[in-house]
Formats: structure tokens, C-alpha cells, sequence
């Protein structure tokens, strides 16, 4: 709302002055919270149970589909920490 834009670009040139890391440090903690939240990391990988369910998608999916499995999932972090950089750091 402080750039005025949707625009990933425009985010990241209204930054110019000044990074958005210190002006709204509650707002950092809360997305980032929400991006671990979000690609399943340490400490919300509860859901999983991957202990308990003898690590089911590695039983259920084998070779190609295990391999786009985590490809989705790490590329979904990837995409997560470059919001993240764009909304808050000098992108």
C-alpha cells in the first residue's frame, strides 16, 4: 500500500530512500511467519507427521514424481523468499 502499486517494479523503486525492513519490522516477522507457515518448514511441519506416516509421499511416489514433488516444493520457497526480499529489502 505504501508504493502505490501491485506492480513487483514499482515495489521495489519506491524503495528507494529507504528499506521497508525497519519501517515495518511487525509486518517482516508476520509474512515471514506466514511464508514458513505456508512451504511447510520448521516449526510448522506438524500436519505431516512424517514420522507417524513412514514419509507417504516417499513410499507413494517414486522417481519422476518424487523428483517434481520436491521440485514443486522448493521452488515454492524460492518464489516465497523473493517476495519477501522484493517487499521488504531493496529488492
Amino acid at each position: 500500500m505504501d508504493a502505490g502499486s501491485l506492480d513487483l517494479i514499482e515495489i521495489v523503486n519506491s524503495q528507494i530512500n529507504g528499506i521497508n525492513f525497519f519501517i515495518y519490522l511487525p509486518s517482516f516477522f508476520l509474512c515471514f511467519i506466514a511464508i514458513l507457515a505456508e512451504t511447510n518448514r520448521v516449526p510448522f511441519d506438524l500436519p505431516e507427521a512424517e514420522s507417524e506416516l513412514v514419509s507417504g509421499y516417499n513410499v507413494e511416489y517414486s522417481s519422476v514424481g518424487f523428483v517434481f514433488f520436491f521440485l514443486a516444493e522448493y521452488s515454492n520457497i524460492i518464489l516465497m523468499s523473493a517476495f519477501l526480499i522484493c517487499f521488504f529489502f531493496v529488492g
